[in-house]
């Protein structure tokens, strides 16, 4: 029998991927929003790729907001930006 691996929906481009491949926005109880590597983080979250374009569209269409159910400070975004990039610089 195959084992069923789990996919999820990238807020930026709609595609389903594998949840590995994905990045996860967590907001934590406390409304503290963070990027989650281990994708085990307890608290609501939202899949974006790991690409900068993804996450400007699912930016410019307030998709973290919908899906996270609150309303993010610039600061975050700033932060979640920089660090998509630097993880993009990273990995080439």
């Amino acid at each position: 029998m195959n084992k069923k691996i789990p996919e999820r929906k990238c807020l930026g481009c709609n595609a389903r991927k594998q949840k590995n491949e994905l990045i996860r926005v967590v907001r934590l109880k406390d409304g503290e929003v963070v990027l989650d590597k281990t994708g085990k983080v307890s608290g609501r979250g939202a899949y974006i790729c790991p690409d900068i374009n993804c996450y400007n569209k699912a930016r410019k269409a307030k998709r973290f907001e919908t899906n996270l159910e609150i309303a993010i400070p610039e600061e975050i975004y700033n932060s979640l930006a920089k660090k998509l990039e630097e993880d993009e610089k990273a990995g080439n």
